[in-house]
Parts: structure tokens; sequence; C-alpha cells
């Protein structure tokens, strides 16, 4: 019961954070079920439920503050969703589900630890079509195959190639986490036809969670020193999980 208590928490936590930046939190999820344990079938639905209620939210709260857009955002999500479902439908191999899964973690925490500013456009340019497709179809796959929502690795395209500056690209990345979370869903469902029964208590924390970051994260941006620190726990899941796997 303490152990079910403390990921609760630690769920909380991650969705909170998260969502300041427009993330469903799904890397911070499967971090504290790395931490306890937890197999990846019940990790990848879980991440993916609890991304529902936390992107929902952060997309909602976004939009209303004017930080989205549908032009940066519809080439990524009409290529992504149809390879989430796909990533969804597959269960990989315990082994390489653990490989693949602590790299992302590892990328995560990096993520995380990185001033969004060091990233941030100068001036915005406009989305190439083509380019835009073969990520979100790369995204959205990788997405569907962990049970991450996508939007730590839209975040930094969409800064780096200057497509989009902080407050949108949060804005953005918190409604592809939401469709590409559907998607991948629809797919787990369509293959096993069940969900894990924690989910009863994790849904409600990661909720209460999103709904406060959201809030925060549409008027100011997280403080560096947190975030870093669920970078640490993230290294540490995702080191346990390269070395088990």
């Amino acid at each position: 019961m303490a152990n079910k208590i403390l990921l609760t928490l630690l769920i909380f936590i991650a969705a909170l954070l998260y969502a300041t930046v427009g993330h469903g939190g799904a890397s911070g999820y499967l971090a504290a079920m790395a931490l306890f344990n937890l197999p990846p079938e019940v990790m990848k639905p879980t991440a993916l439920v609890l991304n529902l209620f936390v992107a929902s939210v952060g997309t909602v709260r976004y939009a209303r503050a004017g930080c989205f857009s549908w032009n940066i955002f519809w080439p990524f999500a009409v290529a992504s969703i149809p390879m989430a479902f796909i990533g969804g439908y597959l269960k990989l191999p315990v082994h390489l589900y653990k490989i693949i899964l602590g790299i992302v973690l590892l990328f995560a925490a990096w993520r995380l630890a990185v001033k969004q500013s060091a990233l941030a456009p100068a001036t915005q340019k406009p989305v190439v079509l083509p380019v835009a497709l073969a990520l979100g179809a790369a995204i959205g796959l990788l997405s569907g195959l962990t049970g991450v929502g996508g939007g730590i690795f839209l975040s930094p395209v969409l800064l780096f190639l200057g497509w989009a500056e902080m407050r949108k690209t949060a804005g953005v990345s918190a409604a592809f986490i939401l469709v590409n979370s559907v998607a991948g869903l629809l797919g787990h469902w369509q293959s096993v036809k069940s969900l894990p029964p924690g989910i009863i208590w994790w849904a409600p924390s990661a909720l209460i969670g999103g709904l406060i970051g959201a809030e925060l994260g549409s008027r100011k941006l997280t403080p560096l020193t947190m975030r870093r620190l669920l970078a640490a726990v993230l290294v540490v899941a995702g080191l346990k999980m390269l070395l088990s796997g």
C-alpha cells in the first residue's frame, strides 16, 4: 500500500511539472513505474491513459491563452496519428522495450535539464511540410511503441528549426501528445483489450497535477531547478531500464 501511495505521489508531481511546459508527463510516469519494477504491459497503457488527462487540460489551457497554432500542429499530427496507432498495437519483446524506453528516458532527462531559451528561435520560420510529415510519422511510431506522447521529441524540433517560440511550442506539443495518446491507446486496446487496474488511483492524481501545472505554465515557466530534479529521476530510471534490458 505504501508503494502505491508513493507511486501516486510521484505521478502527481510529474504531471504538475510536465504540464507547465505543455507535456503530458509520460516519460515521468514511465520513470516512476520503472523505479517500482512495473512490467511493460502495465507501463505503456498507463502512461498513455494518464497522458490523455494531462494533455487534454494542457491543450485547453494553452489554446485559451493563445499559445496554439493549427498551421504548425496539423502536419505533424496527420502523419503521427496512424503511426501511433500501429505502435500502440505492436507488442515489443520485454528486453527491447526496456532498451528503447531507457534511451527515451535519458533523452527526456536532457530535455528537462536544458533551458528552453537555449533552443528558442530568434525569428519564427515557416514549417517545411515534407520534413514535418516525416518527423511526425517517426515520433508517432515511437510514441505508440513506448507509451510517451511525443512532446519531448516535438518540442526541441520546433524550437531548433525555428518553427515556433516557447509558449506556442508548449501549446502545440500538448495537442500533439493528446492525439498521439488517443491513437496509441486505441491501438493497444485493439491488441490486448485490457487496461491496468491501478489507473483508478493514478488518473485522478495526474489530472489534478495537470490542472495545476497547466495553469502555472500558461502564465510563467517552471523553475529550472525543479525540472532538473525530475531529470535526475529520469536518468536513474533510464539507466535502470538499460541495465535490466
